[in-house]
């Protein structure tokens, strides 16, 4: 088999690990509320075990960019994958909310290593493909979601108790993995691959990514993006209730017009980078995507409050995939360390930006917090239009 038939196969295996990651971050959602019944949490301390998942995600990332420079990616993605499908019926399990912060933790380190290692793998693949595969790959993740947080339900509906429906997706996900591990790279394709071996034969004082000025920017500004899709999950339900009287049944709409926006445009991802380019990518989606939060918080009427998330879902959609691309590609520096640096600072947004955005709400209005989030968008795209890359 040839490198492009390789390359070809393990396109396409990476797609499914996508799927599983997105599958099984989002099947947890549904079961949020048995948990809290069960353990007999208040929002307080529900809050808290929730943080624990986050946490764990985060503290688990850099990690990943070890394990998987010494024993490749390939096997990291089949034992993290493995760990968080295990994991997932055990969360409606854990008799204790002691017990449960613990496995929210392994659930959650689990998702975190499985993502950066996913991450790095596409990129290793793209690079061998020549063609742009990273938007795609966020919009099966995205997919993922959406069928993780509906499969639960129906499964449900069905006839299944909880725990059964659980289990039946853990099985599915498990099953996935194991039929698509050997498509990946293994670990001597991926030192024996182009872009590797450049980077073994550079001498650069750079000896990790998180020191590095490139790496910092590419995770400051991940870190934006994903504070704005944070703050479409935590906040838009809220804030259509309250400032735009919305009954609560469907304040869910808003982040449902987010989300749906955001994966179809994913899929569209990879042709409209090839097309024109990751730098037009960048700046026309954080402009169109500030121009969405903007229009969602100065408009009084439901419609184009929507139309606004729809925006904001189309312009961020394919920003952090073209980050994760130019970090894979910079000079002196291996995807091994900066695509864990750029993850993990990314990812802080997502957990630290919604509590972030509490605060700004509290001391001012929830509509100034959501404009902060446009300004953050728009300061992305002005920077990046600027910046010279490190490519």
């Amino acid at each position: 088999m040839n490198l492009n038939q390789t390359a070809t196969k393990a396109k396409k295996a990476t797609q499914y690990i996508f799927l599983v990651c997105g599958f099984a971050l989002s099947s947890w959602a549904p079961m949020v509320p048995f948990a809290k019944e069960r353990l007999h949490l208040n929002d307080r301390n529900l809050g808290l075990l929730l943080l624990l998942l986050g946490a764990g995600a985060i503290s688990m990332m850099p990690l990943s960019g070890y394990l998987s420079k010494r024993y490749g990616t390939r096997l990291v993605i089949l034992i993290s994958g493995l760990v968080a499908a295990t994991f997932l019926p055990m969360l409606l399990l854990m008799p204790s909310p002691w017990m449960m912060g613990a496995a929210l933790f392994i659930f959650g380190g689990g998702i975190g290593v499985i993502d950066v290692a996913m991450n790095s793998h596409g990129i290793h693949v793209q690079n061998q493909y020549g063609r742009p595969i990273m938007s795609s790959l966020h919009g099966l993740f995205s997919v993922g979601g959406l069928c993780g947080s509906l499969g639960l339900g129906l499964l449900m509906r069905a006839g299944l108790n909880p725990l059964t429906a659980a289990i039946s997706i853990s099985i599915l996900l498990i099953a996935i993995l194991l039929l698509k591990y050997k498509s990946l790279f293994s670990k001597k394709q991926e030192d024996n691959l182009p872009e590797n071996n450049t980077h073994k034969e550079q001498k650069t004082k750079t000896r990790s990514g998180w020191f590095s000025p490139s790496v910092i920017f590419l995770g400051a500004a991940c870190f934006a993006i994903f504070l704005s899709e944070g703050a479409m999950l935590d906040w838009s339900a809220l804030f259509l209730k309250e400032s735009r009287g919305i009954d609560a049944e469907l304040a869910g709409v808003g982040y449902a017009a987010f989300s749906i926006s955001m994966a179809a445009m994913r899929l569209l991802g990879d042709r409209i980078v090839e097309r024109f380019s990751g730098k037009t990518v960048v700046v026309a989606g954080g402009l169109i995507a500030a121009l969405g939060i903007f229009i969602a918080v100065a408009t009084p009427w439901i419609p184009t409050t929507l139309m606004g998330f729809v925006l904001l879902g189309v312009g961020a959609a394919n920003i952090v995939p073209v980050f994760f691309s130019e970090g894979g590609r910079l000079k002196g520096i291996p995807a091994s360390a900066a695509i864990p640096a750029i993850s993990t600072m990314g990812y802080a947004g997502q957990l630290a930006g919604p509590a972030l955005l509490g605060f700004i709400a509290y001391h001012f209005s929830l509509t100034a917090a959501l404009t902060f989030t446009g300004t953050l968008l728009l300061s992305v795209a002005l920077t990046y239009a600027f910046r010279k890359p490190n490519v």
